[in-house]
């Protein structure tokens, strides 16, 4: 197998930007990073609902004819969206999905919402950021406050960053984000998993991400003592583990 790409996917209300961090230390490690904006972002047209299937397809596009295999990761909600891409990419090509990481990410079983994994959890939902969303004018998505999202999402990072993050978050169209994956045992149930914990995430709390560890066992597992944006708050550590993840994938 040769040295496998990455494709760095984002959570909601969120952009390719979280990853600015990571991507330049993947790439001098030898490893070529794609990081797509998906769709679910401003503007939008009444009539448009971006759904789940609308993110995957413009992540497989967005892989162009970048060589994979590819370590497919996902950051928060991101992580439905890796797993539906890891679904096509081995029914594509066997071993084209080299591995599917979720970063305090969204590890569901199929067709389960994540408002379900917090009651399960014992944490009902509404969870994390949802009490402090706001609606958009049109009422057709919604928008994270700055300073709950400083709070909620980034209080691990440097302030200065935390600050810069929460203004860069963008709208985020309702249809893009209320989403659950469909997957198959034949598919993405047959690629290698890991699983980042965030022990002080207060998006995806831990106890929930362990009960999604759970309900989807067989992934490995590794832990940082950090917020539910890693790659902001701790861009080393994240790189690190992702590139020990990619040594037992290469030759």
């Amino acid at each position: 197998m040769s040295r496998p790409s990455f494709l760095l996917l984002h959570g909601a209300w969120a952009g390719r930007w979280v990853w600015d961090a990571v991507a330049p230390l993947l790439g001098a490690a030898g490893h070529a990073v794609v990081a797509p904006d998906l769709p679910g972002r401003p503007p939008w047209a009444d009539g448009d609902g971006v759904t789940v299937n609308d993110m995957v397809d413009h992540a497989l596009v967005a892989l162009g004819g970048t060589e994979g295999p590819w370590i497919v990761v996902g950051h928060s909600g991101g992580g439905i969206v890796a797993t539906m891409v890891a679904e096509r990419l081995a029914a594509r090509q066997p071993g084209s999905a080299a591995g599917l990481v979720y970063l305090a990410g969204m590890m569901l079983p199929s067709g389960m919402g994540f408002p379900e994994a917090c009651t399960l959890a014992g944490a009902p939902s509404p969870q994390g950021i949802e009490p402090f969303l706001q609606p958009t004018a049109d009422g057709l998505g919604t928008f994270v406050p700055p300073e709950a999202a400083e709070d909620i999402f980034f209080q691990c990072a440097d302030p200065v960053y935390a600050r810069a993050a929460a203004a860069r978050l963008n709208a985020q169209r309702n249809t893009s984000w209320m989403i659950a994956p469909r997957w198959t045992a034949e598919g993405a149930g047959t690629v290698p998993r890991l699983y980042v914990e965030a022990l002080q995430d207060r998006s995806v709390p831990i106890a929930v991400q362990r009960t999604m560890q759970r309900l989807v066992p067989g992934a490995r597992i590794a832990t940082l003592d950090t917020d539910h944006a890693p790659q902001l708050s701790c861009p080393d550590c994240v790189a690190e583990i992702l590139l020990d993840f990619a040594r037992g994938h290469s030759d």
